[in-house]
Parts: C-alpha cells; sequence; structure tokens
C-alpha cells in the first residue's frame, strides 16, 4: 500500500487535476513516488535535445498564468498520474471541514484550459524530471505541503499558522493585540467583532448591542427631527412616523422620555468608563439599568426604530441627544458607520466564500442563531461583527473592495502591496428593508448565482465588476477622485499592515515561502476604509473581464517579486508595492 509520503504527494498531484490546483517542481522531497507511464512516443533526435535542455527545473498544476510563467523562465513541470476523483473530493472535503484558513478559494469551480501540447514535448520534460527535487510548489492548500520536511531550497507559497488572522475569529482576537505593537486604534478600521462561544465576549457583545440601541435611540431622534433620509430604507424617518399615525395598527404606548433618559444614562456611564473614572466603582454598584427595564428599553427601541412606533414630539428632546451624540463621535470611530438598525453580521468560524453568513438586528435572534450549533459554540467558532449600515454605495448599491497584499518573510516581516484591485458589487439595490444575503454580501461565489435585479441602477455591469480605474473614474465625477490616494490606499496599507503585525509572533517563518492574500474591504462614506476579513488562497478564477485581466497580473508579478527578484535586487516587480520591511 502506499506510504504516508505517497499520500501527501498524491494530494498534490490530484490537485493538478482538480479543485486542489497546484504548480509544482519535481518529486516531493518526502520520498520517491514510483509512477506508472506509458511508453513515449519515438522522438526525433532534436526535439529530444530541446527537452533535454529544459530539465534543470519544473513546475506542476492548472493554474495556466503560473504554468505559462514559469515555463517562460526556463521552468519544467513535474507531472504525476491522476487519483480517483471521488476520493480526492472527499479527501478534499475533510481537509476543507478541519481547516482553519478563511481561504476564499473557488478555483474548484474554475474553468480550466485544456493545455496545448500537441507533440507532447512538454510532456516528454516531465517524464525526464520525474525522479528529480521538487524546487517551486504552487499550490491552493497549505496541507497539500508538509513544509517541515521542505528541504531549504524548495520554494513553496503557503506559510505555516495563517490561520491566525485568516480566520474570523483569529482577526477578531488578534487585533485587540494591537496597542502591544502600534499606537492605533483597530476600533478605526475594523469593526468591532466577538466571539459568541466565549462567555466573556458573548456578555461584552450584548453589553455593546445594548449601548448601541442607545445611541442609535439618540441618532434616530436628532435624525427624526432633522428629516435625515435614512440610506437604504422606503422613506426618510419623519415620512415613516406621518404614515404610521394614519396607520389603523396600534403599537403599546411607548413613554419617549423614559426611553431618551435612560439611553443618556447608559451613554454618560460608557464615557465615564472611557475615562476611567469609575476605576474606584466596586463591583456590587448597581447597574444603570437591571435585566427588566433592559428588556423594557429593547422592546421599546424595536417599536420605535425597527417598527416605527408612534411616539410623543421629540423635538424638546434633540439638543440634548445632539450633544451627547457629539461626545461619542469623538471616542467611538464607528459612531457614524452604526447607522439606527443595530444590525449585526453572525459568520461561522473558518467557512469561505460567504457559506452560512447572516445578517441579524434583534437581540433574541442573534442569540438564538448562535445556539442552534454546540459545536460551533464548543470550539468559539461563531463570530458576530457590527455590520457597516451606511457604507459609501456606488449608484445606489453596496460593495466591497478585493486587495491583494504578499508576505515574502515574517521574520523580519517585510510586505508587498498590490497596487491594482477590483470592485464586486452586490445584485440588488442597497435596502435596510431587507437583511437577505443578495443585497448584503458581495461575494462572487454568492452573487454569481443570482440575476441583478431590473432596479439596480444601469451603471452597474452585469458582471458585478468594476477595477479600480473604473471606480476612480466615478469618484473624479463626485469630485472626490483625490481621496483614492489620500484616504483609501494608505488606510489599506495600515490595515494589511497592523493585521499582519498582532499574528507575527503566532506565525511559523520560514525562508523560500511566500504567500499571497486576499484583503476584503468596506468604505465608509468618508471613503475611510473598513478590513473585512483577509483570505488565504485568494481566487485566481478569470470569472469576468476585469478578474481576467488583474488575476493574471497579480499571479505574473507575484512570481517577478519571488523569483526576479531574487536573482537581480533590481528587477521590476510590476505593481508590486514594498510597503513595510521590519527593521
Amino acid at each position: 500500500g502506499p506510504s504516508k509520503d505517497q499520500k501527501v504527494t498524491a494530494v498534490v498531484q490530484q490537485c493538478n487535476q482538480d479543485e486542489g490546483k497546484s504548480l509544482q517542481t519535481t518529486t516531493p522531497p518526502e520520498g520517491k513516488v514510483r509512477h506508472s507511464f506509458v511508453s513515449p512516443p519515438v522522438l526525433n533526435p532534436e526535439r529530444l535535445r530541446t527537452a533535454k535542455g529544459h530539465v534543470d527545473k519544473a513546475v506542476k498544476g492548472p493554474y495556466p498564468v503560473i504554468r505559462a510563467a514559469l515555463r517562460a523562465r526556463g521552468w519544467v513541470e513535474q507531472r504525476m498520474h491522476r487519483r480517483n476523483h471521488r476520493a480526492h473530493q472527499r479527501h478534499s472535503d475533510e481537509s476543507r471541514a478541519s481547516s482553519n484558513d478563511a481561504g476564499d478559494s473557488d478555483d474548484d469551480d474554475d474553468d480550466v484550459e485544456k493545455e496545448q501540447d500537441p507533440d507532447g514535448l512538454y510532456d516528454l520534460m516531465s517524464r525526464l524530471v520525474r525522479n528529480e527535487m521538487v524546487y517551486f510548489y504552487w499550490t491552493n492548500r497549505r496541507d497539500a505541503i508538509n513544509t517541515n520536511s521542505l528541504q531549504k531550497e524548495q520554494i513553496t507559497n503557503h506559510f505555516a499558522k495563517a490561520g491566525t488572522f485568516t480566520t474570523k475569529v483569529g482577526l477578531c482576537v488578534n487585533l485587540r493585540n494591537l496597542h502591544w505593537f502600534d499606537s492605533a486604534d483597530p476600533e478605526t478600521f475594523f469593526p468591532r467583532c466577538y466571539r459568541l462561544g466565549a462567555q466573556d465576549e458573548k456578555h461584552a457583545f450584548i453589553e455593546d448591542y445594548r449601548r448601541t440601541a442607545c445611541t442609535s435611540l439618540l441618532k434616530y431622534i436628532v435624525e427624526r427631527e432633522q428629516g435625515v433620509q435614512e440610506e437604504g430604507t422606503s422613506h426618510n424617518i419623519r415620512a415613516v412616523q406621518d404614515q404610521r399615525k394614519h396607520s389603523k395598527q396600534r403599537s403599546r404606548p411607548v413613554v419617549l422620555s423614559q426611553m431618551i433618559d435612560s439611553a443618556l444614562k447608559v451613554c454618560q456611564e460608557f464615557l465615564e468608563s472611557l475615562e476611567h473614572s469609575d476605576i474606584d466603582i466596586s463591583l456590587e454598584t448597581p447597574q444603570t439599568l437591571t435585566k427588566e427595564e433592559w428588556a423594557e428599553f429593547i422592546d421599546s427601541y424595536y417599536l420605535v426604530v425597527h417598527g416605527g412606533a408612534e411616539i410623543e414630539n421629540s423635538d424638546h428632546f434633540v439638543t440634548c441627544c445632539k450633544a451627547m451624540l457629539q461626545r461619542l463621535v469623538e471616542v467611538s470611530p464607528q459612531l457614524d458607520i452604526d447607522g439606527i438598525h443595530n444590525i449585526w453580521i453572525i459568520k461561522p468560524g473558518a467557512k469561505s466564500r460567504g457559506r452560512g453568513i447572516k445578517c441579524a438586528k434583534r437581540l433574541d435572534q442573534i442569540l438564538q442563531l448562535v445556539n442552534g450549533d454546540p459545536t460551533l459554540i464548543k470550539e468559539s467558532k461563531w463570530v458576530v461583527q457590527k455590520y457597516l449600515e451606511r457604507p459609501l454605495l456606488v449608484h445606489g448599491t453596496k460593495f466591497d473592495v478585493r486587495q491583494w497584499f504578499l508576505v515574502t518573510d515574517w521574520n523580519p516581516l517585510t510586505v508587498w502591496f498590490y497596487k491594482k484591485c477590483y470592485l464586486r458589487f452586490s445584485t440588488q439595490p442597497y435596502s435596510l428593508d431587507t437583511l437577505d444575503s443578495s443585497v448584503h454580501l458581495c461575494n462572487n461565489s454568492i452573487q454569481k448565482h443570482l440575476k441583478p435585479s431590473q432596479q439596480r441602477h444601469r451603471g452597474i455591469p452585469s458582471d458585478n465588476m468594476w477595477s479600480d480605474d473604473q471606480f476612480r473614474t466615478f469618484l473624479s465625477s463626485q469630485g472626490r477622485d483625490a481621496q483614492w490616494q489620500t484616504v483609501v490606499v494608505p488606510g489599506m496599507k495600515r490595515a494589511v499592515i497592523h493585521a499582519l503585525q498582532t499574528t507575527q509572533d503566532l506565525m511559523e517563518s520560514r525562508k523560500n515561502t511566500f504567500e499571497l492574500y486576499g484583503a476584503d474591504f468596506m468604505l465608509g462614506r468618508d471613503l475611510r476604509p473598513w478590513l473585512i476579513e483577509i483570505n488565504a488562497s485568494p481566487t485566481m478564477a478569470p470569472s469576468t473581464t476585469v478578474t481576467a485581466r488583474l488575476c493574471a497580473a497579480v499571479q505574473e508579478d507575484t512570481l517577478r517579486v519571488v523569483l526576479d527578484r531574487r536573482a537581480d535586487r533590481t528587477a521590476n516587480t510590476g505593481d508590486f508595492q514594498l510597503i513595510y520591511r521590519q527593521v
């Protein structure tokens, strides 16, 4: 039977044919593997000399861009036999289920072009190097290669233990330690986040939800008085009130003065806690509101803000609400993006490509969603994160930004930032009247299965993607083009560096290793970027005209950094820019 090492090799080899997708050079170092080859065809001497002239290097796999770029550099692909597809699929599913990486690679459904090798030259060269050591591995599964058994000169495209920042839980936990590495506040670029499986964090989330209900009420009162159009809703706030007054349905009476008084007290207590003026208060000091009072307040909040319940004239409360909000905005960087609906996004563990993600705005619904899966609770895999209710929209449509970066060393930490990126749009116009994923999740793996809404602006392309150049043209039409270079790009760079700083000590640094990551950002109305997550093995699928061009370019430029620059420090690195090298 096959040895353990042979199984590792088989995984890599099958990746070549199916969804795991790998490129490699010659035989893995874990041990030589027996192959069954048919007799080689009759060859003319010139063709044989040509093949032998290239066998000092080797590569493998159906990443067509990487394969072509490596061959152009003189590398030779080492091919291996194809395993049973079902067996591989079972292994792949199991490894995905057990993986801690949040890689969003949807290469498993890429349309891989059939290789053009009419005279069998590449096949011949592969046979000539079948017993040689592999010098370069490119896979989209880090568990396809056992990095501990690699020799130091072998190059691979995955670091071990990247789950410290490529999982939702890892990013959530580690960014809290940023103060040990930098003076930056993670709440200025990462929406606050909690692990609901950890009891202390669950309690902290409940406190946050309650406090956010208070600030949301204050904003609601101010915006109602001003007749503000709530972005993503059918009517402005005052219009909703006027409509409800004429409705036959009557909600239970809400004592607005009592609600506002409670909200102001909670906010004041929060401000005092930030100023550490409560440091000597004993643990026995009663909370601002009892559990029962909180339940009543939250129910009233639902009636007023979510349900538009009829309330007394609130104009005389506006001044004190405004004053408190002005104090809060100085210490709460996320106050604007919070909106008024208290919407949170619930993310299960290490799943990728938007799977299992839901939005909810009622506290009981959020806790019920999580409590339904005891396994995820036990492993602290559920993460709840504040939803950006007021993002920047393009033609009334939500989008996120996929931004690539490359780590070529963890000691010293060395980070390259890609100058090009792309936007992914929702198929539906933005609305807070529904929390459906078709509106609120921009993952291409979700949106590509949906038909664009007839109500969506025609300026959004049917394939739901823009390049950064197209977005800058849009910003220019709004008179905001300069902010791309002054706000958006610097903010994304800082967020990436800070995320990596907090996990550097947890990574296994290995020379001759690199990794390309895909960070997802949303932009606030002020164009400030908010880091949502970081993905290992970002998809390279040429699914649209935008990704067909940019994904090919970033792969080629990655090789420029990790191979060409190795031989020549002045080599062209394409659109990769070195943004951080630890001193």
